[in-house]
């Protein structure tokens, strides 16, 4: 059997060929090809369509919505190597370039060292009619030029507003003095079942229309911290990535963005960021041309069954507190270690993965109310939320390479399996994982057991630093983890520099 592919739908193309990533399957760039001349006398506005609730097809639909859909082509300089990943750009979205690394890239021809011209294509729609346009981050990251061409069969330069490699969203605009037609964002999420409608240009075919349901919602893919995706059934194809997929009433419920695929194509297993994370997104990046996490300031760790009942909660939900970070909101605010985050602004917190997802997504400075359990009573305080320190995390990162023979900072605290119970005793536990820090931007999480590093089995936080520098002294510039999690491995890799 093949193994299975994450496929992220944006791709950088070389002379043609599309770019592949891999993920637990494949992660597979949805690029976006050309559009042809359609649809010239639509009116610019507003588009959207009537409920429709027994359709009988969607042409009413797709002739109201298309229009706003465009190409979005880039070219980069880059410098390429023998080894087709050595050209890979080095902010993909957290969960892809390990499986570039993994796997490589199929069908991509040996390349000669030196300067090439790389294009690649991606979908995307206008949210304005001054010319705002959505598309994947991955699809103009290191971009030096960009165009986009609409329906009609016109062709426009575009300049990058913002990009957010955490959420892989993006912000261009088209320079030109004339007006658009658009789409706006769904205000609801739609329900599993719902109609969904997808527009793109899939391996160059322009203005394709691809129709089916809503499959799932809220889907952990592995990317990173956000994972929050919306499944569909529609097939979509690389070539959809960035564009939009829309509900009956012709507004965008999600951008399209991965695949689950065994081949690299579509099964009718696909992923969209939701409406409601792109909004927040593009809003800032439209304020300020990057976007601010907020940071809560714990590391915090999954309730499992054990956890609740040696605190006596009711049930295992929630994220207890593995260590508060000093002078953070949390800390300020009387959160400490060994409490259970239950809630935030009313709203209950399923998990680890589910609290960093929803202090995350919201705004520095915003206040939230955070209700926790404390020594067995619940509690409920309101936090003004920072912001992520990424610029610090840098800084950390380069005061603990050079003390470290160059190998960065993960963020990560250490134990002997042996040592922490509930871990089984081979491999090395994960009992702290920095907010933002590398290993968090990658997946690891605390709870998670670390197997083997580049292949070799490891036993203590030691044996894990060696064969890190080993790897690296090799010249690896990341290296595979094997991460026992949930009753399941995965594999994870990570950044170990240069030699």
């Amino acid at each position: 059997l093949s193994p299975r592919r994450l496929t992220l739908l944006g791709s950088a193309a070389v002379l043609g060929v599309a770019m592949i990533a891999a993920g637990p399957g494949h992660f597979n760039p949805l690029d976006l090809m050309g559009s042809q001349p359609a649809h010239a006398d639509a009116v610019p506005g507003p588009v959207g369509a009537r409920a429709a609730h027994a359709p009988v097809g969607f042409a009413d639909l797709v002739a109201k919505v298309k229009p706003a859909v465009i190409s979005v082509r880039v070219k980069i300089d880059e410098t390429v190597g023998s080894a087709a990943t050595e050209s890979l750009p080095d902010n993909l979205p957290p969960g892809m370039r390990k499986f570039f690394q993994q796997f490589g890239m199929p069908n991509m021809p040996n390349r000669p060292h030196g300067k090439e011209i790389i294009t690649g294509e991606g979908s995307g729609f206008f949210i304005s009619p001054d010319g705002y346009a959505v598309t994947n981050n991955h699809v103009v990251d290191h971009a030096k030029t960009v165009q986009i061409k609409t329906a009609d069969g016109h062709v426009y330069k575009a300049k990058v507003i913002g990009r957010d490699p955490k959420t892989d969203l993006a912000l261009i605009k088209a320079e030109a003095d004339k007006t658009f037609p658009y789409v706006k964002f769904a205000d609801n999420p739609p329900r599993v079942g719902d109609w969904v409608v997808a527009v793109g240009n899939p391996f160059g075919l322009s203005e394709t229309v691809t129709a089916g349901i809503v499959s799932a919602r809220g889907r952990d893919i592995g990317a990173g911290t956000y994972d929050n995706y919306i499944q569909i059934d529609a097939p979509i194809n690389k070539g959809n990535s960035g564009g939009p997929a829309f509900n009956m009433n012709g507004n965008v419920i999600g951008v399209n963005t991965a695949i689950f695929s065994p081949s690299g194509g579509s099964v009718g297993i696909g992923f969209d960021i939701p409406a409601s994370t792109a909004k927040l997104v593009i809003a800032q990046l439209k304020e300020h041309g990057y976007v601010n996490h907020a940071f809560l300031g714990v590391q915090v760790q999954p309730v499992t069954t054990g956890i609740a009942e040696s605190l006596g909660l009711k049930e295992a939900k929630g994220a207890i507190v593995d260590k508060q970070v000093p002078d953070s909101p949390a800390a300020k605010a009387g959160i400490k270690s060994g409490d259970v985050i239950t809630a935030v602004n009313g709203k209950p917190v399923k998990d680890s993965r589910d609290l960093a997802r929803t202090i995350g997504m919201m705004a520095p400075g915003s206040k939230v109310k955070v209700a926790f359990v404390h020594d067995g009573k619940k509690k409920t305080v309101e936090v003004a939320l920072a912001k992520l320190p990424n610029e610090q995390s840098a800084k950390a990162n380069e005061n603990q390479k050079s003390a470290s023979n160059g190998l960065p900072h993960l963020g990560l605290a250490l134990a002997p399996a042996s040592d922490v119970a509930g871990a089984g005793d081979k491999g090395v536990a994960v009992v702290g994982v920095e907010q933002g820090g590398l290993a968090a931007q990658h997946g690891l999480q605390t709870g998670d057991v670390i197997l083997e590093v580049a292949g070799k089995t490891v036993a203590n936080a030691n044996d894990v630093r060696n064969a890190l520098r080993a790897a690296r002294d090799h010249g690896k510039h990341d290296v595979l983890m094997q991460v026992k999690a949930h009753g399941g491995t995965r594999f994870v890799a990570v950044p170990v520099g240069k030699a």
